[in-house]
């Protein structure tokens, strides 16, 4: 085999050139997408001057190139090295060369599905090898969104959740940091190591490209990645990203078709618009976090971020409703999401009731944030609670039925005086037995009586464990975290996440690549400090 790339004066031969750089870029001129379910190994033996004999492993949706011959073949390809070279650059006709015996295939089938997986090769594609070398190309290709490919610009919880879920269900969801200024997230203990476990919870089955969008110099560059996307995600405060010419009014010209979705606090309208604020924030003024406890205590602060989460799935609804919407009317449009009204649906029941009657409620006397002895938590004798939530009159009876108290099944919509004396006479009952002596005391009777777990406990909760929403991913440091599944199952496109957390700029190089963007080029910004990989 001839391995030494140069001829003898030292200069490299055109076709030894080609080649090499041909065989170098077919990892980056894969299309995943195109994959699917398409799996085999194909060897290719390239004979006379410049011969070379490699291997490509399509497996899963991902290219692999390996040097020498490995595997069991589902295709074999042989040809010489200069004859390779010419079909590759159109100067001869494949299909002639195939029926002439100069390119020899054995499973033509198989190879016509391989070479539509592929990029056309064009010389200078490939001409920095130390940097191409760290190039992955890789794109989800599970899931009903495969082909979405949206521009992530949200840092913390409600954006990065957002883009997590959508990210899991196919979308090639690209994650936008300045290297100045990254996602805070990644300095939020616990930490892994030196990374952040929250930033791997929140950024599974994304790409990561490090790029100083506020800077001039890759304005263009972002102009050209927004030409290229369905969706742009941002979480900053209004205006914001005007400044660095990344505005909604700019990026249609650019791209007419581009959904752009602004998830904020309190919305891109309203006296509220410009001001700071966090979940709690939002939860205060919802009403929400004034509803929560009992009239003796202070406000109870829930162990969720209740706005945040809202306000991230508002935002995978409306952006979905936008892709709808477009192919419709044939152009995308401006979606603007605010966490404080994301939240404001909690209340509806509570808020609803006193719209209706005009009565104001105290904490703990809505129906069902403590109002009823039918609705409430209870303490057991080992100090753990049981969520009993049998509302309906069929649950309730049951109830009653199974602690022996057939005189209480008249008693569940008493007046509020009445309420609050069958409250103390369930809250007795419960602490006569620990919870896990309840839960197999109600094992088999269909009454809405549920224990309160804990965090810790739900590791080896047998229903979450086959739902599979507790998951494991590989984190730096051959560590495993466990994080949460996918909340949605769909029979015909099942989501599956396709990577765990991208290392810092781990796709920079592979994403500015495929807009054209050259090694000499990336190696110079690189150099500037405006991208990190």
């Amino acid at each position: 085999m001839h391995n030494n790339i140069f001829n003898n004066s030292g200069i490299m031969n055109e076709t030894e050139n080609i080649l090499n750089e041909l065989i170098r870029s077919v990892p980056q001129r894969f299309k995943p997408e195109r994959a699917k379910d398409f799996n085999g190994v194909f060897h290719f033996k390239l004979t006379g001057d410049y011969g070379r004999e490699y291997t490509v492993n399509i497996m899963n949706g991902k290219c692999h190139f390996e040097e020498g011959l490995k595997g069991e073949p589902l295709c074999v390809l042989t040809s010489k090295a200069k004859t390779f070279v010419d079909a590759e650059l159109g100067r001869i006709n494949p299909q002639v060369a195939l029926i002439t015996g100069k390119i020899k295939v054995n499973n033509i089938p198989a190879m016509a599905r391989f070479v539509k997986l592929f990029r056309r090769y064009t010389p200078g594609m490939v001409n920095d090898s130390d940097l191409m070398n760290k190039v992955i190309y890789r794109k989800p290709v599970n899931g009903p969104l495969v082909g979405l490919r949206i521009l992530d610009f949200t840092r913390l919880l409600p954006g990065p959740l957002a883009t997590l879920l959508m990210a899991d269900m196919g979308a090639e969801v690209i994650k936008i940091e300045n290297p100045h200024e990254h996602d805070t997230i990644r300095d939020y203990p616990p930490f892994i190591g030196d990374e952040s476990a929250n930033y791997h919870a929140l950024n599974r089955s994304k790409k990561s490209v490090f790029i100083d969008y506020s800077n001039e110099e890759c304005r263009e560059i972002m102009y050209k990645l927004v030409k290229t996307s369905d969706i742009l995600f941002e979480q900053f405060r209004p205006g914001t990203m005007k400044r660095w010419g990344l505005d909604y009014d700019t990026l249609k010209t650019i791209n007419p078709a581009l959904i752009y979705v602004s998830l904020t606090g309190y919305g891109q309208t309203g006296p509220y618009a410009s001001m700071a604020g966090h979940d709690l924030n939002f939860l205060a003024i919802s009403g929400i976090l004034g509803s929560t406890g009992t009239e003796e205590n202070a406000p109870s602060i829930p162990a969720a971020q209740i706005a945040d989460v809202s306000g991230s799935y508002m935002a995978v609804i409306a952006a979905l409703s936008a892709v709808h919407s477009r192919k419709i009317q044939g152009k995308g449009q401006y979606v603007d999401v605010s966490m404080l009204d994301s939240a404001l649906p909690f209340l509806t029941y509570a808020a609803t009731e006193y719209w209706a009657t005009g009565k104001e409620q105290k904490k703990g006397e809505y129906f069902l944030s403590g109002g009823l002895p039918n609705y409430n938590v209870y303490q057991c004798s080992d100090g753990n609670y049981i969520a009993l939530a049998s509302i309906e009159p069929k649950f309730w009876e049951r109830f009653c039925t199974l602690v022996n108290k057939p005189e209480w099944k008249t008693r569940m919509l008493e007046e509020p005086a009445q309420r609050e004396a069958l409250k103390m006479e369930v809250t007795e009952l419960f602490r006569t037995k620990s919870r896990n002596e309840w839960v197999r005391l109600a094992e088999n009777i269909d009454m809405c009586m549920t224990p309160v777990l804990e965090i810790h406990e739900l590791n080896n909760n047998k229903h979450l464990i086959e739902r599979e929403m507790i998951k494991e991913q590989d984190v730096p440091g051959n560590v495993k975290l466990k994080s949460f599944g996918i909340p949605i199952k769909l029979s015909g496109t099942p989501a599956k996440p396709s990577w765990d957390a991208p290392a810092v700029g781990e796709d920079t190089i592979a994403v500015l690549s495929e807009i054209q963007i050259t090694p000499d080029q990336i190696r110079k910004m690189k150099e500037k400090d405006l991208i990190v990989y």
